[in-house]
């Protein structure tokens, strides 16, 4: 058996046309005059009651789409690696220092004004210029990263 060939046990019931004179009399049950009594649609139309509640907007209107970027501080690079080890947001990841925003590894940037005394490896990371300044001082690398202020 296919949909096609399933059939009701009952037969439809033919809808009770009303307003078209014959027993009922002039008004055919309705009433006289008003909404009521008059053919079409009793309701208001959906979409267009939605459409007056919403708010009056003027002018263009455009959000920028911008990435969201995470934070790190020198300070937490003093504290969380040692020497000679590389950072870039997958190890950040790991090392549960930033999280996923939106199911996405977000960019990085490197700030702060504390000290660093570790030699490390950066990659693929915003970096201030005066990040940048301390990182080199203690003798670390940037690899694949943009300066920004």
């Amino acid at each position: 058996m296919q949909l096609h060939q399933i059939k009701p046990l009952h037969k439809l019931k033919k809808r009770k046309r009303v307003g078209r004179g014959g027993k009922r009399g002039t008004y055919s049950g309705r009433g006289m005059k008003g909404q009521k009594s008059r053919s079409g649609r009793r309701l208001p139309p959906a979409i267009r009651g939605l459409i007056k509640r919403y708010p009056k907007l003027r002018g263009y209107r455009f959000k920028s789409i911008k990435e969201k970027i995470a934070i790190v501080s020198i300070g937490v690079i003093e504290k969380k690696f040692k020497s000679g080890e590389t950072i870039n947001p997958q190890v950040l990841l790991k090392k549960e220092i930033i999280r996923k925003i939106k199911g996405k590894v977000p960019s990085v940037k490197i700030l702060g004004k504390e000290k660093l005394t570790k030699k490390v490896i950066i990659e693929d990371c915003e970096i201030s210029k005066g990040a940048k300044e301390i990182i080199e001082k203690a003798g670390g690398t940037i690899k694949n990263s943009t300066t920004k202020t």
